[in-house]
This record gives C-alpha cells, structure tokens and sequence, in this order.
C-alpha cells in the first residue's frame, strides 16, 4: 500500500479505526472521515501512537445529511488528487425512527444514502485513479431481508431491525450495480460482512435495545482486529484485485441471500436513489483553475 491513497468513512473507530490502522502500517495515506470531533481528536492521536510517522488527516461530516455530503466531497475533491481505496464503512441501527434534514429515515439515509451519494461524487475522481477499489461494509443481516419499494423511508411499521436489514441488503445491491457500471474502468466494488464485533455499533440505543445489544455483544462478539480482517482483505491485497460485485466474508467469496442478487431489484433501488440525492459532482478547485 505504499504510496497509495485510502479514503475511510467512519473511521474514528471499531472497525473503520482498525482498518485504518492496518493500512497506515502497510504504507497507506489516509484520509478519515467521522462525525464526533472528541472522537477524532483521540483516534489521530492512538494513530500516530501505532503508525509512528504516518500520513493522516481528517475530516467531519454527518453522513446522514445530503448538505453535509456536498461539502465533504468538495473538501477531498481539493485535497485528494487520487484516490485508490474508497471504504464505505459508517453505519449504525436506530431503535426509533427518525428523520433527517432532507426528511429520509436515518438508518437508510446513513447507511444506503451515504454510501450512494459519496461514491457518486468520487466517482470521476475515482476511475481518473484507476486501478482503485471501492469496498462497501454489508452485513449477514440482509439475510431475510426484503425492500418495499413503495416504502423504502419505513414509514410504516417501522422496526429498527427491519430498517437495519433493509440497509444492509441495499449496501449488496448497491455494490452489485456499481460494479456493472464500473466494468471496463479499472475500478472495483465489492462488499464484506465483518461479523459481530465488539465495536461502539448500536451503543446510540438506550433502553432494553441497548441493553440488549450489549448484552450480545458481551456473548459473542469478535474482536475488533477480526472482524477489520476483510475490510483490510479486500483493500489491500493483490488476490482480488480484479474482483468486482462479490460479497465477502472471512476473507472469501461468499453467496450472499437471493435477493441481494436480483440485478432488477439493484437497477431500481439505484434509479429510486438517484431521485433521492438530486447529485450533480461538485468540480474542485484543482478543475476549476
């Protein structure tokens, strides 16, 4: 990874910290992206404590929110001239519904919409890099899961877990439409699930779902360091670098549910995304000299 350019969401901690770690060591440049400052704050500083003489920096933004995600892009647009690993890793489950700013439910805005509407904006930078690799963090929670298209913002009947499935078999779809768009550019998609690991996830949650997280984390969660492994996997490593569309589990291929594989349900929710986020690239300062 030495040289090479590696821009992480959700990075100031769990797994996204991990993984940055991991390939700080192996040579990466690394550009974070978290939400809470204090959090930042104390994960450069754990960083350069780990990856003595690393090259790092970091940038905040609510992912959740569309003005956010502008902004955020037009600041790695001018600061990143080339980006060969762009890891879609922020997430998290909502016990209630909530709503944002641009009035979508949280857990598909953070978890779906981020990942769709920061690609699409580091899209051009992205193939201009190529050979580059986007790695989207799913989950084994998809399994079971199916989208409304008439309801995508759970509107009715809302579950926090449902809505966690939901976006997380859209995280697959995603992947898998992005990767057949991507065909011929030297960019890659794939995506992972990292287990059940220890991390901060959930812990937004009070009350008996956030009783109840921790109390499965306690039983059977993964250390943190394993369940970073594939997202460092497939970053990283030379075995997949021309893999495109899979899921990943434990560092191998796996088959994810039937309906994360259903190319028609993957070519919808990316045209029910794209009237969702109303994106057109920001140009950078760089392009606009």
């Amino acid at each position: 990874m030495q040289g090479k350019t590696c821009i992480i969401t959700g990075a100031t901690g769990g797994i996204g910290f991990e993984t940055a770690a991991r390939l700080g060591a192996l040579g990466a440049r690394l550009v974070l992206i978290g939400r809470n400052r204090a959090k930042g704050k104390v994960a450069l500083s754990r960083l350069h404590a780990r990856v003595p003489g690393l090259a790092v920096e970091l940038h905040y933004a609510d992912l959740s929110r569309h003005d956010e995600i502008l902004r955020l892009s037009r600041a790695l647009l001018d600061t990143v001239e080339r980006i060969d690993v762009f890891l879609n890793n922020a997430g998290a489950i909502f016990a209630r519904r909530e709503t944002t700013a641009d009035g979508l439910e949280r857990t598909f805005a953070l978890n779906h919409m981020g990942y769709f509407r920061l690609t699409a904006l580091l899209r051009p930078r992205l193939i201009a890099s190529a050979p580059a690799r986007i790695v989207n963090v799913a989950s084994e929670a998809h399994r079971g899961a199916r989208l409304n298209f008439d309801d995508l913002q759970c509107a009715h009947g809302y579950s926090g877990w449902k809505a966690y499935q939901r976006s997380k078999l859209a995280n697959i779809l995603f992947t898998r439409e992005l990767a057949r768009q991507l065909q011929g550019t030297g960019v890659t998609a794939n995506c992972l699930h990292p287990g059940f690991v220890a991390t901060g996830f959930g812990d937004n949650n009070r009350g008996v779902w956030g009783f109840g997280i921790a109390v499965a984390k306690w039983l059977g969660a993964i250390p943190v360091e394993r369940g970073a492994d594939t997202a460092v996997y497939l970053s990283s490593s030379p075995d997949v670098g021309g893999m495109s569309g899979k899921y990943f589990e434990k560092c191998r291929e796996r088959t994810p549910d039937t309906r994360a594989q259903d190319g028609v349900a993957a070519v919808r929710l990316w045209q029910e995304s794209e009237k969702l986020a109303g994106l057109k690239p920001p140009r950078s300062k760089r392009s606009r000299r």
